[in-house]
């Protein structure tokens, strides 16, 4: 009986004390995980260039977040593994195939990968840095990397991935590899590049959108250097500005349009030839604005019989674009077949001033203004000029003395405009009404120093899209009519008189042509006239 209720008082102890529950009382934890041993000598030099694997032991169970985006290696190695995967562990192991090189500091960077897997709390800006010569090499670099294009990029955006390299001057140098000492900036553009050899470097930053850690023209912001980088001592407080990129010119995709086809391509092509290669279609017409990333084949519809709304055309084009060369063989389906027809495509109010928009879904070859009719309040015959737009040819801007507060009818009758093939088949009839001033504001930059070629001066919304742009020559420029909103403001400058700002070229290593960006945010307020004098372009 004693001995039963020796066992019946040891089972239950043992249960109390297997028993899993949190601890009363005692702080959270804090404390991100440190260091404690690593498979290397502790100097860290004189590592064997045979080394294939970097083990790291910490104090306690550490997780890895986004170690594929985090981790840096210096110079690069293409490494095989890396442990813990998915469980945590209390080591870190990277394995890798290839002999490192001699005499060469390398640098293990971790970014923010590290952390608890308790609390997750993160080592930050981890590195472990070895050397397979006698010294680890203690140049370093750093500085704040921007956007030159923009006034502010959202640092929380998960596409920001900023990138800072430098290449080795050699007499063939290769952008398409990774760069030989790599770094990532923080959110807040910080960057630096530490243990670093003396040399000849050029030093490359790009924001990596597609994550290759490799400059991508045409799909990333990228800065380079013009003139190499003598490296032999620390360089601190660097600002460095990345601009877009230009692309080589690329056939991108056609679409099918109403009474014809559109020609995507990348990289802004100066002049675009196309050339029908069939019989069928000897009248056609195309349509390509200069540096333009598209290009129009119009044709008549009518000619190629597509009366039978189930039946197709198969057709055939060659194209040139700035020495591309390329064919497309389409199909022209006669269910896509549209009439001609417009639009009011900025609505039934107009800001005070501002121009009536018309919008066609065909190209505008020839309009005849003086059979429309412009009327105020239904009874007031105003008189108007009106143009086809010289930046869009499916446009039409309308001038008037128009009357804040007052509403508006515009008659286009039938026969009035012409696209290449057809004429305008049916009368249209326009109303909009003008909005009165109170309910905007504007802003006047007086420049203390103008650009000394012709340039465009940009308002954007704070998501980065223009909204309004001017392309002038002058000291002042005034914005009227601004709904109430934030804008940001920039100049780009044409400085070879092309029409056009022209991106970086990095094929070439050609820098952009200036952007100058204003460093304030403007709040546009109704019945508010914002004066800009305090915008030093450099």
């Amino acid at each position: 009986m004693r001995k039963s209720l020796f066992l019946w008082l040891l089972c239950l102890l043992l249960a109390s004390c297997a028993r899993v529950g949190s601890p009363v009382g005692g702080g959270k934890d804090t404390i991100a995980p440190r260091l404690m041993s690593y498979n290397i000598d502790t100097t860290r030099v004189n590592v064997s260039t045979k080394l294939k694997k970097l083990r790291l032991d910490f104090s306690e169970y550490i997780v890895l977040k986004d170690i594929q985006k985090n981790l840096m290696i210096s110079p690069s190695i293409r490494y095989k593994k890396i442990t813990p995967t998915t469980l945590p562990n209390k080591y870190l192991e990277i394995e890798w195939d290839e002999d490192l090189k001699e005499n060469t500091t390398y640098n293990f960077n971790f970014g923010n990968a590290i952390a608890d897997n308790n609390e997750g709390n993160v080592l930050p800006y981890f590195n472990f840095v070895f050397s397979t010569g006698d010294k680890l090499d203690s140049l370093n670099i750093s500085g704040i990397e921007k956007s030159g294009y923009v006034f502010t990029k959202d640092k929380n955006d998960p596409k920001r991935n900023f990138v800072v390299g430098l290449y080795q001057v050699k007499d063939t140098m290769d952008y398409g590899k990774k760069p030989y000492y790599i770094t990532k900036a923080d959110e807040d553009g910080y960057f630096e590049l530490n243990n670093l050899a003396k040399g000849k470097y050029r030093l490359i930053a790009f924001d990596d959108a597609d994550q290759n850690l490799v400059p991508t023209a045409g799909k990333e912001e990228i800065f380079f250097q013009e003139k190499d980088l003598d490296l032999y001592q620390n360089i601190s407080n660097m600002e460095i500005r990345t601009l877009p990129s230009k692309n080589t010119v690329k056939f991108v995709e056609y679409k099918e349009l109403p009474s014809g086809f559109l020609l995507k391509f990348e990289g802004n092509p100066e002049r675009v030839d196309i050339q029908s290669e069939i019989e069928i279609l000897k009248d056609y017409k195309v349509e390509h604005r200069k540096f333009s990333d598209s290009a129009f084949v119009w044709f008549d519809t009518k000619k190629l019989n597509l009366s039978d709304k189930n039946s197709n055309v198969g057709l055939k084009f060659s194209y040139r674009a700035d020495g591309l060369k390329g064919v497309i063989s389409p199909f022209y389906k006669a269910s896509s077949e549209k009439e001609f027809s417009i639009s009011n495509s900025i609505g039934t109010s107009i800001p005070p001033i501002n121009k009536l928009v018309l919008e066609a879904n065909k190209v505008i070859t020839e309009i005849r203004p003086e059979k429309w009719i412009l009327k105020e309040d239904s009874a007031v015959v105003r008189d108007f000029k009106a143009k086809i737009s010289e930046d869009n040819s499916r446009k039409i801007k309308i001038e008037s003395k128009f009357v804040n507060g007052k509403k508006y009818e515009l008659i286009i009758p039938q026969g009035t405009m012409d696209t290449y093939y057809e004429t305008l088949s049916k009368t249209y009839q326009f109303n909009f009404e003008v909005e009165k001033p109170e309910n905007f504001g504007s802003v006047e930059f007086r420049l203390k120093e103008k650009p000394k070629n012709t340039f465009w001066l940009q308002l954007l919304n704070t998501q980065n899209d223009v909204k309004y742009s001017q392309r002038v020559d002058s000291q002042n420029v005034k914005f009227e009519a601004l709904p109430p909103a934030k804008y940001t403001a920039r100049i780009l400058v044409d400085d070879n008189g092309n029409g056009i700002w022209d991106a970086m070229d990095f094929k070439n290593f050609k820098p952009a042509e200036d952007v100058f960006i204003y460093n304030k945010i403007l709040e546009i307020r109704p019945l508010w006239e914002n004066i800009i004098d305090d915008w030093e372009l450099k």
